[in-house]
């Protein structure tokens, strides 16, 4: 990158493939997975399953449709960038600004999971105190150079990675050898009022917070700037994705729900009058006397909430910086530091996320399912976006007589199927109390967009006058 950044510094392409592999595991697994299932549990039971292979699959066509458009141009940003060249000016404003406050909001949610981890321990630390240490770290690290956030990231995957494969075959050898109990059977999964104990229903309303789970893995995304021979390693990687889902997602919750039946997870998770109190993975092994591996899956299912974060502070400084060299945020936040380093924009991001530590000092036990809720919301417009503008990416590609690198599932049927599961989403969110209110936001929110576009524009029409105007007395 050049121009702007001449006089200060520029991205380094410091992420190997390594890096570039584990960030897009380190956004596939997280706070939907170890804390959200629990919400889902209740609604779907074991049906849960299929509700998150389902998900997994549409996700997983999205970052074939997002990597399709980054093999051909990795720039910082992405999201943006192709909304803006190939859709119009509009849509690249209102991509740009919707990711950067869904990955806010993911922070958000990842920074209040912590605190409920950190009570498992020391139930007498305030959620707010935990989310404002964690903060503050997750933010230094931010702060050097992009090698040593791909090094912590790195080593965080590693850990949700070991652990949960190891967390795979303790839970089937628990079942296999007879030892977890006579409670513990593949049994679990149909005996206790059925595959679908709610019906199909159930499970149709679980949807959305299943949804929440996948809100992170297109943040691949933003590594194609600072990524050495993305074209190689960011096809790789996106490909591996669907096999992740497979194991950590579907795996892990086949050997959960075996190990104890599911009502019985359910009633101990509600215990505290808060379904999202605790990690059901964590209570499992609890539940089962295992101690020690409780503890150990509850400091990995901390790990995976601090991932998460790591990520989405990375990838909202990079998207502010795009949408600054694009002139679609305000130029100041383009600057980027000798290191390589977009500060101002890390420290911009930081502002509006410390607002979760606000949270969970007013609203402690409300604090996760609202978070949850709104970022599902941004999900929607995100994904639809990611989609739409992948249609029009590839009919400029048709137009011009070229052949993509890396070419998206099913097109142009892929992309309609997944704008019809957004529109699908939007509907089980309407018809649940608890969240509706984000589905509302919605309009609300772009037409907020429009307003913040129209001012834009009218301010750099007037700056472009203004020389004129001057030449002319």
């Amino acid at each position: 990158m050049s121009g702007p950044h001449s006089s200060s510094g520029e991205l380094k392409r410091g992420l190997k493939n390594r890096h570039i592999q584990l960030i897009a595991l380190g956004g596939a697994i997280g706070t939907g997975l170890f804390l959200g299932s629990a919400g889902v549990l209740k609604s779907a039971g074991p049906s849960m399953i299929l509700g998150y292979a389902i998900c997994g699959f549409i996700a997983f066509m999205i970052m074939r449709q997002l990597g399709e458009m980054i093999v051909e141009e990795p720039v910082a940003g992405s999201f943006s960038h192709f909304a803006h060249k190939y859709w119009g000016g509009f849509a690249g404003f209102l991509s740009g600004w919707n990711c950067w406050i869904l990955y806010i909001l993911v922070g958000m949610s990842e920074l209040t999971a912590v605190g409920k981890y950190v009570h498992y321990w020391w139930p007498e630390i305030p959620t707010w105190v935990s989310a404002a240490a964690f903060f503050v770290l997750i933010n230094l690290i931010n702060l050097a150079n992009v090698k040593v956030f791909g090094e912590a990231e790195f080593w965080f995957a590693i850990i949700k990675v070991v652990a949960i494969v190891g967390m795979i075959a303790l839970g089937s050898y628990l079942l296999v050898s007879g030892s977890g109990g006579p409670q513990a059977s593949v049994s679990n999964l149909w005996d206790h009022g059925g595959f679908f104990p709610h019906g199909v229903g159930g499970l149709v309303m679980a949807m959305a917070i299943i949804m929440f789970s996948f809100g992170g893995l297109e943040m691949l995304g933003f590594t194609a700037a600072e990524a050495d021979q993305p074209r190689t390693v960011i096809p790789k990687a996106i490909n591996q994705v669907i096999y992740r889902i497979l194991i950590f997602y579907i795996g892990a919750l086949v050997v959960l729900l075996s190990l104890t039946p599911w009502d019985s997870l359910l009633a101990t998770l509600n215990a505290s009058g808060d379904a999202y109190s605790g990690s059901p993975f964590v209570q499992v092994f609890s539940m089962l006397g295992s101690n020690t591996a409780a503890h150990i899956l509850n400091f990995v299912v901390l790990t995976a909430a601090l991932s998460v974060y790591n990520s989405g502070t990375y990838c909202n400084s990079r998207m502010l910086l795009g949408m600054a060299e694009q002139g679609d945020a305000p130029k100041a936040l383009a600057r980027i530091d000798k290191r390589g380093v977009p500060v101002r924009s890390i420290l911009a991001s930081a502002a509006v996320t410390l607002v979760a530590v606000l949270m969970n000092y007013f609203i402690p036990q409300h604090a996760l399912e609202l978070l949850m809720s709104l970022v599902v919301a941004t999900l929607v417009i995100n994904w639809a976006m990611i989609s739409f503008s992948h249609l029009k990416f590839r009919q400029h590609m048709n137009r011009t007589g070229q052949m993509p690198l890396f070419k998206a599932l099913w097109y142009p049927y892929g992309n309609y199927v997944c704008l019809a599961f957004v529109v699908f989403i939007l509907v089980i969110m309407l018809m649940i109390p608890g969240i509706q209110v984000s589905v509302y936001a919605i309009p609300v929110w772009v037409a907020f967009m429009a307003v913040c576009y129209w001012i834009k524009n009218k301010r750099s029409a007037e700056a472009a006058l203004a020389p004129a105007g001057a030449a002319l007395k």
